[in-house]
């Protein structure tokens, strides 16, 4: 029945159906009301970082990231070739305080930042607005993770509070869904979109039809929830076994997780290169991710690593952490 919308060529548009559902279901629940001409689908969230730096920046502008961060954020801001500045993050996420003057735009993951699991206090961000407003930048926001919430409420998205168009805003369906499925979305003021869907087209146009129109009927079914609370269920099992095996054995969380989330970011001895750790490990079928490749610096501490458990069966977390 929906033959021609799963094969049709959207040209620069994308399928209302999915469109809707984004605009009447997912967005509200972050507190979040935006019109179809606000909201662009993407293939995943990397792409949809990639358009707003190209959209935003040029190599007269200021760029202000999180430090440690998304490692393919900082590949993506150093290809526009602008001045880029590193925050490092306490344990409420990116510090205002240490904002530069010139900064032309911002990007944050606020609700849950990736690696260390901090989560921005309600004041900071009205303090990160306020910052906004008044000096006249751009917030990007990447709700990464944002479905994992089971330890407590998930905070109301930056973009929920703010008044003056000034924050972009990321999703993704990769992460709850499966990470092949690289469908994600752009929440901003028209103008942006705009910008933003003109620079897709001429490079891939709009994600593929089919993918799409199954995806806007998985959500309006009722399967997304279904799976989402599935997976929340088995991630808050894991995450609680995992975190008693950490302090039976002595180790070291050194991210605060008030969210829930994926993983644990750890803190190994200081004389400790995780890199030869997790090589070390790897031989005895245990893999960690070791934490450098996340901070600015090539000279940055070697010794944080992040466990994951989405993964990972619960029986296998206690020997595995052991």
């Amino acid at each position: 029945r929906d033959f021609e919308a799963l094969t049709t060529d959207y040209f620069e548009r994308d399928d209302p159906k999915l469109v809707e559902f984004i605009a009447t279901n997912i967005l509200p629940r972050r507190g979040i009301n935006a019109r179809a001409d606000q909201i662009l689908l993407t293939l995943g969230a990397q792409n949809a970082l990639w358009l707003t730096a190209q959209v935003l920046l040029t190599q007269r502008r200021t760029a202000a990231m999180e430090n440690p961060c998304y490692p393919g954020l900082r590949d993506i801001l150093g290809q526009t070739r602008c001045n880029l500045v590193s925050l490092d993050v306490d344990e409420n996420g990116l510090p205002t305080e240490q904002l530069p003057a010139d900064v032309d735009v911002v990007f944050t993951t606020p609700s849950h930042h990736c690696p260390t699991n901090a989560t921005m206090p309600l004041q900071r961000r009205m303090e990160l607005l306020k910052q906004a407003r008044e000096n006249e930048f751009i917030l990007v926001e990447d709700d990464y993770e944002l479905e994992m919430s089971f330890l407590n409420a998930a905070s109301p998205a930056l973009k929920s509070l703010d008044r003056d168009g000034r924050v972009v805003y990321i999703g993704s369906f990769s992460k709850s869904l499966f990470p092949g499925l690289r469908l994600g979305y752009l929440v901003g003021s028209e103008p942006f979109i705009r910008e933003a869907r003109a620079l897709r087209a001429t490079v891939l146009r709009h994600p593929p039809g089919h993918i799409q129109r199954t995806v806007a009927y998985f959500l309006s079914l009722g399967h997304y929830d279904a799976l989402t609370n599935r997976m929340v269920q088995a991630f808050k099992q894991r995450r609680a076994v995992m975190d008693q095996a950490i302090r039976d054995n002595d180790l070291t969380i050194a991210g605060r997780n008030d969210f829930g989330g994926t993983s644990f970011w750890m803190k190994a001895p200081t004389h400790i290169d995780t890199m030869d750790l997790a090589e070390a490990l790897r031989a005895k079928g245990v893999l960690i991710e070791p934490g450098h490749v996340f901070f600015a610096h090539a000279g940055g501490p070697q010794n944080y690593y992040r466990l994951a458990y989405s993964s990972i069966p619960t029986a296998k977390i206690a020997a595995g952490v052991s």
